[in-house]
């Protein structure tokens, strides 16, 4: 893996490397931006789980353990994908095709993120979020990356497990088991990753054409794909409610509170139906669609950490109550 041969643009100088690149070549392969929507996810088995608050520095080590072995999973994705990346426009001028990043320090640095990642879980945490963690990583490299990627239009609805662990993790972490609410946000995650991957999909369909990925745009069309989207879209939806169940406390206002999100994602994927050839509807699509996670995490935490008059519906039901009465009348 870390032995294939540098592309040809990295024989390009440093200096020629476009401003737009603005992280440190080290950091760049650890893929930031991916980062916090996942310790996001975390964060949210942890509030499914039935001891909340965490103690901080629980909570804490969790979130650093969760984001190192997230950096070196994206480090072992950048070295497996090397060549690729250098054959593609978007990703050409990266770290490692561009030559700013040598392999062996990519690999050293997975390695050291890694072995930091296990140790920190282990001995602030437990040892099942660091076998979680560790198994995320896994599944990224590979499970999507090495196997499925390459192979198989339903690539990112199988590999779409290794982003779907953290709210394992987090769950672990929180009770030192896997509860119902964490397997309920590991599918709910999973039933996501299509519609909002697919859509990204959708805008670098011709990049992925250019190197024989085989992505679901590239193989099946727009209006397959955009169809596809619709069908993950209500199937998020519909989970999505799970929550009002799994949750030991706050989960009406949960519910209440995540309706505008699912009725955002199912207008944004009807019109991308409606226009599957135009960029726009995709780029609305994919940008709420990570805000809708994020909006997820957040209603799961602020459910939980209502004041317990907030968490009592009978005031709302009795006005309801009323109301329904004052029209029949």
């Amino acid at each position: 893996m870390v032995s294939a041969p540098l592309h040809p643009a990295a024989s390009r100088p440093v200096s020629d490397v476009p401003r737009s690149v603005r992280l440190p070549a080290w950091l760049e392969v650890a893929k930031p931006r991916l980062i916090p929507l996942l310790l996001a996810t975390t964060v949210g088995g942890m509030a499914l789980s039935g001891a909340w608050p965490l103690d901080p520095r629980r909570l804490l080590a969790t979130l650093v353990g969760g984001a190192m072995a997230s950096a070196a999973a994206g480090v072992l994705n950048c070295l497996w994908e090397q060549e690729l990346d250098g054959r593609m426009q978007r990703t050409s001028r990266r770290a490692l095709p561009s030559g700013r990043l040598a392999q062996r320090q990519a690999f050293l640095l997975a390695i050291a993120l890694t072995t930091g990642s296990v140790l920190l879980l282990i001995t602030a945490v437990n040892a099942l979020a660091a076998a979680l963690a560790l198994l995320g990583l896994c599944s990224y490299v590979l499970l999507y990356t090495a196997l499925l990627k390459p192979r198989t239009t339903q690539n990112i609805v199988i590999g779409g497990i290794a982003g779907a662990i953290p709210p394992l993790v987090g769950a672990a972490a929180a009770s030192g088991r896997l509860g119902w609410g964490g397997w309920w946000l590991f599918s709910l995650v999973m039933v996501w990753t299509p519609a909002h991957f697919w859509a990204l999909a959708l805008l670098l369909r011709d990049d992925y054409r250019s190197v024989g990925i085989p992505m679901l745009p590239v193989v099946k069309g727009e209006a397959v794909t955009a169809r596809a989207i619709g069908w993950y879209s209500w199937l998020t939806v519909a989970l999505s409610l799970g929550g009002i169940a799994v949750l030991p406390t706050g989960g009406w206002l949960y519910g209440l509170l995540v309706l505008p999100f699912n009725g955002r994602l199912l207008q944004l994927s009807s019109r991308l139906q409606r226009s599957p050839e135009e960029a726009q509807p995709a780029r609305n699509l994919f940008r709420w669609s990570i805000l809708y996670l994020f909006g997820i995490c957040l209603l799961l935490v602020l459910a939980r950490t209502a004041p317990a008059s907030a968490l009592d519906p009978s005031p709302l039901l009795g006005a309801l109550l009323q109301l329904s009465q004052a029209a029949a009348a």
